[in-house]
């Protein structure tokens, strides 16, 4: 392979990571931890499972909010630390692309941080304190850039399936007698 081919192929993995992240509503991350000190391995985040998360493309990376009292929970992702980001089609719902993320926390009211909480509070939907939400985050949460490295990840052969994650909202009970009867109506008899 030539230099030229490897910038070209570069880039065009660029232009998907970007195009794919922009038009899709959630992406699917998994934070790989921080480097432990003298290289060895990984420490905290690591083992975490993919996540959903919603997010905003914003001046080269997606940025997430969460880790505050009702947003979404960030776990594995830590400032200085690496993640998966895996990106689904649009229209079909599959995986079109994989890549790896460098995680940097922004500080509370940066202009940095001012800038992606600009985007992001115009996706977040049913935010119980409208114009107040800003000042909340900057007290309460995180707001993390996960910028590409530039390498997108071979999709794995496998599904990836895995049991949900467990959470509180989770009501499994039997229905209620008379339910059946409410659906589907009484039967008429001739």
């Amino acid at each position: 392979m030539t230099a030229d081919s490897l910038t070209a192929d570069a880039l065009l993995d660029q232009a998907l990571i970007e195009e794919a992240t922009k038009k899709s509503g959630l992406i699917w991350v998994r934070g790989e931890g921080v480097p432990t000190p003298q290289g060895q391995g990984r420490a905290r985040g690591q083992g975490e499972p993919s996540r959903a998360l919603w997010h905003v493309w914003h001046e080269g990376a997606a940025c997430v909010v969460g880790d505050g009292p009702g947003e979404q929970p960030l776990p594995g992702l830590a400032d200085g630390g690496s993640a998966v980001v895996t990106v689904r089609s649009k229209d079909k719902g599959g995986r079109l692309v994989s890549w790896a993320a460098s995680v940097v926390e922004l500080a509370p009211d940066s202009p940095e941080w001012e800038a992606a909480v600009a985007e992001l509070k115009g996706k977040r939907l049913n935010a119980p304190d409208g114009e107040a939400m800003p000042a909340r985050w900057a007290r309460e949460c995180r707001v993390l850039r996960l910028r590409p490295t530039g390498t997108t990840l071979p999709l794995p052969d496998d599904d990836l399936a895995e049991p949900p994650v467990p959470t509180p909202a989770t009501t499994r009970q039997p229905i209620p007698a008379g339910v059946p009867r409410l659906l589907f109506g009484r039967r008429k008899r001739k």
